[in-house]
């Protein structure tokens, strides 16, 4: 015969985390050295799939100049620029953003700020990435 121990109807998990706000919303942080889950910042790949296309769009010559087509997508020119920069980041950079391994903390404000157009001097590229 063997004796069933009765389940409880309550049962309680501790999970350690801290919340943080991020781009003006608020996430869930693993504390440190628990392994994080990569996410894709879906903001920071549109802004990289617009950059390239309007990269495209300038180079094959469906228009000839910034304004123009700043004009026709509806944005500032200024904002227009800070967005084309982005098709000067490293491979390797533009590649860990499409896998969600950047750090949570790095946002598309980071990347459209000025940077060195030279792939070695990039910030992003020793440790805000990995």
């Amino acid at each position: 015969m063997t004796r069933v121990t009765p389940m409880p109807d309550v049962i309680t998990i501790q999970v350690p985390f801290r919340v943080v706000k991020r781009g003006g919303r608020k996430e869930m942080r693993l504390p440190d050295g628990a392994a994080q889950p990569s996410r894709t910042d879906n903001t920071l790949v549109k802004a990289l799939a617009r950059a390239f296309r309007w990269k495209r769009m300038l180079d094959t010559g469906e228009f000839s100049t910034i304004a123009e087509l700043a004009e026709r997508e509806g944005i500032a020119p200024s904002y227009m620029t800070r967005v084309l920069r982005l098709t000067l980041l490293a491979p390797d950079i533009v590649e860990a953003i499409l896998e969600g391994k950047q750090k949570p903390e790095v946002t598309l404000a980071d990347f459209l700020a000025p940077f060195p157009v030279e792939w070695m001097a990039q910030p992003w590229l020793s440790t805000d990435l990995r």
